[in-house]
């Protein structure tokens, strides 16, 4: 191709600038008009003019664009990158679980933190074939903050509820009419471009064309080597497709066949870089031309700052695939299926399945679809599985299709098309051979995992799918990145359901493999999903554990923009419950709040029925017991959905029982017990509550019976907090007896218990004030605690503190037993009789344990042990 390099890439086309200057002076600008009529290259000039006075964040949308989320993080990106300022956050990322009106909001508060005036310019706005992206977008349209204004380039008009900005003066609009090139500038093209022609002929092309910007840049191509211009222009007319087949077979006749070659075999490309046109081509030198072509400004546009990939204008690309079936129908299949070579090789997956699908080579298309469908999931890509699920032939039998569909119903909430879909998987994956059956097996059982947490139909999954704790390993390094992604979801999903089962100990080693595993591979929302609901595995540990996982989790999600998405509400509702149970009640509202705003989108019945449990136990807690029996009750509800038994069955169960007996419903509390299972019955949690309904009646004694297996260790019980609650209520019903020795006796230990957590809720929500008033203060060894309880019975919210982390030396078992008796009253000698050693054992114990606690005296001792979470006399699980 000739080039001429002093050629300007875009004429000066200053009164239709200045028409865009004024349309943007409101609010929306919308440019519609059909395919080649100029509105990337006014864009191009209009933000590339010197001196621009605002601030653009530009985007371009890709093309066949069905995924909302993809299209929002591309905006987003595009709004950080105009910003003057760096932002703290993550770069954004694509989770599978997309909350549209969260991102909108996202948005508009990074706009709303630009100082200045900017302009979003969002090209090719048609090609977002998403209602709910189109609606979410509405939105953020007419919400945008004062110096934010936007400007939409499309094809054709689209639902966009604008109404009210139209109403207002806010929407202007430029249509076709408005871009078609005048006479003048018809001359001026021409004449930039090198071109003699006559006034009669300028005009003549100008009327061929109706000033149709693609007519006129095709006819200056084609112009700029011609003979005989003026017979040229003479020959062609006719509607703007065809004066643009004609004007591309006559720019084509006049290239050379490199060029030629190039622009036809890559047409069937997106986008196109010099070593894909190379290998397309079958020749080298490909981005030399590419680069000419563009400077040439002949239709092809670079889409990077470095100028390595390019794409080819929309109608320009069109007409050259048209010619491409023409010339070379039998080379189309091949070129598509060397496309499709080259985008699995780089990762590019997507494009990968569209060319193979287009080069009719379905049951290859399937197996790359089937084996990358969880990491396309993943990558919040569930819109165009689906629409590259419809391009396949109706009825064609492809069983490796069945992955696919069943991980769509999965996430659209489908979950009865979803579990026969694996039916279908697992049939043929038993006749796939070994080198593919592994891949698949793991696909399939990471689905069973995700199936049954939704359903609460855990027995029996999980002993299925142990394998996945071995890890995945392929003979390639595609086959192990696909193995990563499957083994991080299947982990993830293993955990969650050990945890719903009280495999704790499992659970948080399978969350921790997951979330590592997830960092490794660079998927922050597994990551954090995996931390989230470490924090809810961690019963077993003491709460400042719990706090502190549930705290990085939610800091992470913050980092990724995700402080409020369902993603991170097992982390949020936990803290919620942590800062209940130790007596910030203040606290635990505000994230029972954040959890609520979290869980808007549905995430299943699990997280649901956690927060209604812990809201209920707040409203208790502050003497709200019908709104308490409201929580408690949609709780039980959720809890009838899940299909078996889980962590929180007795709990809820429990705590709804208890609060009818509070209430005084002992009757509907009896017709529930009564209603229950053997196992259940016998749980530590129902026994509690059945003695709540004794001491409800009046019956004290029989309290006292229902409370005998959980005092003996003999009632399975969630967690040593079951426990507390049970001497409490032994405390009260000795008190009720006359036996106020046994109940003192009763309370010790339940403060003995909840010294190590400062674990405050039971105290506050068993009415257990007079027993803990009546408790000697000289006699227990936990004054302290003693004190704040107190002080949440009578009405305040003890404000968690982070606990401090210093390096400290371990205290050895006979230093922490020592270590029991500081806060106490007790002299030396005292503690020396309690333990049956000297007192120069104690004074060497005592010695030792201001050393490793770097304290100066008892006091500051009791201080650093308590924030430690040292004083704990040990738990009962």
């Amino acid at each position: 191709m000739t080039v001429n390099r002093t050629a300007p890439r875009l004429i000066d086309r200053g009164d239709l600038l200045a028409a865009l200057d004024r349309a943007a002076a409101g609010k929306v600008t919308i440019i519609s008009a059909p395919a080649g009529s100029g509105k990337t290259s006014l864009l191009r000039a209009w933000a590339g003019r010197p001196g621009q006075p605002h601030r653009l964040a530009v985007m371009q949308v890709q093309r066949d664009q069905h995924d909302a989320q993809q299209f929002w993080l591309a905006l987003l990106g595009a709004v950080r990158q105009a910003s003057a300022t760096v932002s703290p956050a993550e770069p954004p990322a694509a989770t599978p679980e997309f909350n549209g009106r969260a991102m909108v909001d996202r948005v508009l508060s990074e706009l709303g933190g630009h100082h200045g005036r900017l302009i979003l310019v969002i090209d090719d706005l048609h090609e977002l074939a998403c209602p709910d992206a189109l609606a979410q977008l509405t939105r953020l349209l007419t919400n945008l903050p004062r110096d934010v204004h936007a400007v939409l380039a499309t094809r054709r008009d689209l639902p966009l509820r604008l109404h009210q900005l139209r109403l207002a003066g806010e929407l202007a609009e430029i249509r076709a009419a408005d871009l078609r090139f005048s006479e003048r500038e018809t001359r001026e093209l021409l004449d930039a471009s090198g071109i003699t022609l006559s006034e009669a002929g300028a005009a003549l092309l100008h009327q061929r064309t109706e000033g149709w910007a693609a007519g006129l840049r095709l006819a200056a191509i084609s112009l700029a080597d011609h003979p005989d211009p003026e017979r040229f222009v003479e020959e062609f007319s006719g509607s703007d497709r065809t004066v643009a087949e004609y004007l591309l077979a006559e720019m084509l006749e006049h290239q050379p066949g490199e060029v030629q070659q190039l622009l036809l075999r890559t047409s069937l490309l997106d986008r196109v870089n010099g070593e894909l046109a190379d290998l397309l081509t079958g020749r080298t030198g490909s981005e030399r031309i590419l680069l000419e072509l563009e400077d040439a400004n002949a239709f092809v546009v670079s889409l990077d700052a470095g100028r390595t990939w390019f794409r080819y204008h929309h109608l320009f690309a069109d007409l050259l695939r048209l010619e491409l079936r023409r010339t070379l129908p039998e080379e189309v299949p091949a070129l598509h299926r060397r496309a499709a070579e080259w985008f699995t090789q780089h990762g590019q997956v997507v494009d990968a399945i569209r060319h193979t699908q287009a080069a009719g080579d379905w049951p290859a298309a399937a197996r790359l679809l089937a084996d990358h469908s969880f990491s396309l999931m993943l990558d919040g890509q569930t819109q165009t599985i689906q629409a590259l699920l419809r391009a396949f032939p109706p009825g064609a039998d492809h069983p490796e299709l069945a992955l696919v569909h069943a991980t769509v119903e999965l996430v659209e909430g489908r979950l009865d098309e979803a579990a026969a879909h694996l039916v279908v998987a697992e049939t043929y994956a038993e006749g796939t051979p070994a080198d593919r059956q592994r891949g698949l097996r793991v696909a399939i059982a990471a689905l069973k995992l995700s199936l049954a947490r939704r359903r609460g139909r855990w027995a029996g999954v999980v002993e299925q799918v142990r394998f996945l704790a071995s890890p995945v390993t392929g003979q390639s390094d595609e086959d192990i990145a696909l193995g990563s992604d499957l083994r991080a979801v299947a982990l993830m999903n293993l955990g969650i359901v050990e945890a719903w089962s009280l495999g704790l100990e499992d659970a948080e080693r399978h969350l921790q493999e997951g979330a590592d595993l997830a960092r490794e591979i660079g998927r922050p929302y597994l990551e954090v999903s995996c931390l989230a609901q470490l924090g809810f595995a961690s019963k077993i540990r003491p709460f400042a554990t719990a706090r502190r996982r549930c705290q990085e989790a939610i800091a992470l999600a913050e980092r990724h923009g995700w402080g409020t998405e369902p993603i991170v509400a097992p982390a949020l509702v936990t803290l919620a419950g942590v800062l209940v149970w130790t007596g910030d009640f203040d606290g635990g509202e505000r994230w029972v709040q954040r959890t609520e705003l979290a869980l808007q989108a549905d995430t299943g019945p699990d997280i649901r029925l956690l927060l209604h449990l812990t809201t209920g136990i707040l409203r208790a807690c502050r003497g709200r017991h019908r709104e308490a029996l409201e929580e408690f009750s949609a709780a039980e509800r959720l809890r009838s959905q899940l299909e078996g038994s889980h962590a929180l069955a007795s709990q809820v169960t429990g705590w709804l029982l208890t609060t009818q007996a509070r209430l005084g419903m002992t009757g509907e509390a009896r017709a529930c017990l009564a209603a229950l299972d053997d196992e259940r019955a016998g749980s530590g949690e129902i026994r509690n509550a059945c003695a709540v309904i004794c001491l409800a009646e009046g019956d004290p004694a029989a309290a006292l019976r229902a409370l005998q297996d959980v005092l003996d260790g003999t009632a399975p019980v969630v967690g040593y907090v079951t426990v507390v609650v049970t001497h409490l209520l032994a405390g009260l019903a000795h008190r009720q007896l006359g036996d106020q020795r046994a109940a003192n006796e009763a309370v010790e230990r339940a403060l003995t218990l909840a010294e190590a957590d400062r674990l405050v809720l039971p105290f506050a929500i068993t009415g257990s004030a007079e027993l803990l008033e009546a408790l000697p203060r000289h006699e227990t060894a936990h004054a302290a605690l003693l004190t704040d309880i107190l002080d949440v019975v009578h009405g305040s919210s003890l404000a968690a503190e982070d606990p401090p982390v210093p390096q400290t030396e371990e205290l050895s078992p006979t230093e922490l037993r020592v270590l029991r008796y500081l806060p106490t009253n007790l002299s030396r000698p005292e503690i020396a009789g309690e333990l049956s050693v000297s007192v120069n054992t104690v004074n060497t114990h005592i010695r030792n344990i201001y050393a490793k606690l770097q304290a100066r005296d008892r006091s500051s001792a009791v201080q650093r042990a308590r924030d430690l979470r040292l004083l704990s006399g040990g738990r009962t699980r």
